[in-house]
């Protein structure tokens, strides 16, 4: 063995091999199973156990909220796109499900069983024109030695439907022992869980009916014939007998009640399931700080930003990417799908950052790199340039150029919030005049009330596409 590993590690290879190796041996090992190692209980952990379906709601109803956008890649930049086909497919997937109910179930599906499958139906040019979520319990692989995945069966009612590759969209968690399947939070805290429904069923069955009496001995020391120690029996368990606990009768002397069982304060009960809570939770990445009764103002906001940087935000990262990889493909190249980034920044930090920069860089570097604006005809300079509109020194020798550029920069940044919310606005009208029920109100944030206003009172009168069109037109109009 040695002397053909020798013999073959003799010969360097100039260049990367066309294909991995391991493949068609990966595919052929993985051929026989044809039903995914799920846990069979997974979804009745989810409806048992209250920390997990606080755990799981928390983190798909957050991400939930997050909105997805497409972008077109232009060398290194990113351009957005209005009105992607893509974010109008995902605004309305299907005739059942919502936008907000499809990323919802398929970031549940993902906590819950560690996959989540998408199936595209399209139309007659084979672009998507719907997205069904399938239930990962009824899903199977097929591997296959060239193209690694054949394509999926789906299994209901004993009956086994072919899906091609090209038509299922698999996202799932890092398994380190399965090849095609991803693992379940749910798998590592299997005890956590177990634990904490037993220490509850526990607790149900000791405020349960007839459970109210503590199980216990009644020894009666001095001696008694047999037909009065069976009445006292009788009597007892009549009175104070219950159908789950048991009470032992012994004759001897005097009667006397001896305890023998534990009180929820000898098994230290409630700091048993706060333990059991806490690790469920961690397990799946929500602070306890969120869930705490007894956490500070400062601890829930400590606790809110580590839940959206190192949780939530690497969840919407892993299915952006995957819409990137095989389902902009449709729609052409250089196309990039992104959730808006909602982690949190330092206010200060970023404050002391841009007073560092500004004397080393340009208006316009400065323009792009903090506050995602284009460059300006007047910002190739640096920002305490003689020739730069925001000079080192006034008349006076009291310039503030940092504070000038900021204010600047607000102000266009303000009046560029403001048109965002009117195109998307614009969009969702748009969008309302095609369903025939009137669904929620647009949720105005960066518009000042008297725009917003003048909007609403424009759309009561809206009734085809052109109207809508000539109320958001006027708006515009005003802002120049």
């Amino acid at each position: 063995m040695f002397n053909w590993l020798s013999d073959f590690f003799r010969v360097r290879r100039d260049q990367l091999r066309p294909r991995a190796p391991h493949i068609e041996r990966v595919a052929a090992h993985n051929s026989h199973f044809l039903n995914p190692p799920l846990d069979a209980h997974s979804a009745r952990v989810y409806e048992g156990s209250p920390w997990v379906y606080v755990a799981i709601n928390r983190i798909a109803e957050a991400g939930a909220l997050v909105p997805l956008k497409v972008y077109r890649l232009a060398g290194e930049k990113r351009i957005g796109i209005e009105n992607h086909p893509l974010e109008l497919l995902l605004n309305n997937p299907n005739p059942l499900t919502s936008r907000f109910e499809l990323i919802e179930q398929t970031i549940g599906s993902l906590e819950l069983h560690g996959n989540a499958y998408w199936f595209l139906s399209g139309d007659s040019r084979g672009l998507p024109r719907e997205i069904w979520l399938l239930r990962p319990d009824r899903v199977a692989i097929v591997p296959h030695e060239q193209r690694i995945v054949a394509g999926y069966l789906y299994e209901i009612g004993g009956e086994r439907i072919p899906l091609d590759a090209i038509e299922v969209l698999h996202f799932r968690r890092w398994h380190p022992d399965n090849d095609f399947y991803g693992l379940s939070p749910i798998a590592a805290a299997r005890n956590a869980v177990l634990s904490d429904r037993h220490m509850a069923d526990w607790n149900r069955n000791t405020f349960g009916q007839d459970n109210g009496v503590p199980a216990g001995i009644v020894n009666i020391k001095d001696f008694i014939s047999d037909t009065d120690f069976e009445r006292l029996k009788r009597e007892w368990r009549g009175n104070y007998g219950g159908a789950q606990r048991r009470t032992a009768f012994l004759r001897g002397g005097a009667i006397e009640w001896q305890h023998i069982g534990l009180s929820h304060s000898d098994l230290d009960f409630l700091q048993g399931r706060q333990a059991q809570r806490d690790e469920i939770l961690n397990i799946f990445g929500i602070p306890v700080g969120l869930v705490s009764e007894n956490a500070t103002e400062a601890n829930a906001r400590v606790a809110e930003r580590q839940f959206i940087e190192r949780t939530l935000y690497p969840k919407l990262v892993r299915i952006a990417q995957k819409i990137t990889q095989e389902l902009l493909p449709f729609y052409g190249a250089d196309l990039v799908a992104e959730f808006d980034d909602i982690r949190p920044t330092d206010a200060q930090a970023r404050l002391e950052e841009i007073r560092t920069a500004y004397p080393l860089l340009s208006v316009n570097e400065m323009r792009e790199r903090y506050f995602q604006l284009p460059p300006v005809a007047w910002g190739e300079v640096a920002v305490n340039h003689r020739n730069s509109p925001f000079p080192l020194q006034d008349e006076t020798g009291r310039g503030e150029p940092l504070g000038r550029l900021l204010t600047t920069v607000t102000q266009e940044t303000r009046k560029s919030a403001v048109e965002n919310e009117l195109a998307q606005w614009e969009r969702f009208a748009l969008n309302r005049l095609e369903r025939e029920a009137p669904g929620r109100p647009f949720e105005v944030t960066a518009l000042p009330d008297e725009l917003a206003f003048e909007v609403s009172a424009g759309l009561l009168f809206a009734r085809d596409r052109e109207s809508v069109k000539g109320v958001f037109a006027g708006v515009r109009a005003g802002l120049d």
